[in-house]
């Protein structure tokens, strides 16, 4: 009796009938498509896109060269130098990452003891040679400080789920 159903099955084209109306059935109803440049999706505040170094709310860089985020990054993207200050700090004179090796696992962010490395909503960035996908500390400092606000508004509201 089943060779007798899946025979005309096959000779009736069944099954590409059942596809076709399912065809049918979306061909008229309304587009979900997101037009992108000019329609922007809903972004998660703990979306992990461009990094940005912070500065303390006197304008001091944040960073004290601990080298945590060196360490962790297990693509090996950041180079950090540093020197001793007049005072006894230690800063960085140097701050370089590799965005043509970065991963974007938000490792560096996570074991910053001074919350000066992070990741910013920022995914609209291209370039055109790969040396100019190596961010130094200015580029970093001056991303941070235009994005400041954001950054700071995504803290608050990730610090309320922790």
């Amino acid at each position: 009796m089943k060779w007798i159903k899946d025979f005309f099955k096959t000779y009736l084209l069944l099954e590409l009938v059942q596809g076709m109306a399912l065809t049918g059935r979306y061909l008229f109803a309304r587009k979900i498509t997101v037009q992108f440049p000019e329609e922007k999706t809903p972004q998660s505040n703990r979306f992990r896109g461009l990094h940005a170094l912070r500065r303390y709310p006197n304008g001091e860089e944040r960073c004290i060269a601990c080298k945590l985020c060196e360490a962790v990054c297990p693509a090996l993207a950041i180079t950090i130098d540093s020197e001793q200050r007049e005072d006894g700090t230690r800063r960085t004179t140097r701050y370089d990452i590799d965005l043509s090796k970065c991963i974007f696992c938000g490792f560096c962010e996570e074991s910053c003891p001074v919350d000066s490395i992070v990741e910013t909503r920022i995914f609209e960035y291209h370039a055109e040679k790969r040396s100019e996908l190596l961010y130094t500390k200015p580029m970093l400092l001056a991303i941070g400080d235009k994005n400041e606000e954001q950054i700071a508004a995504d803290r608050a509201q990730d610090a309320r789920y922790r």
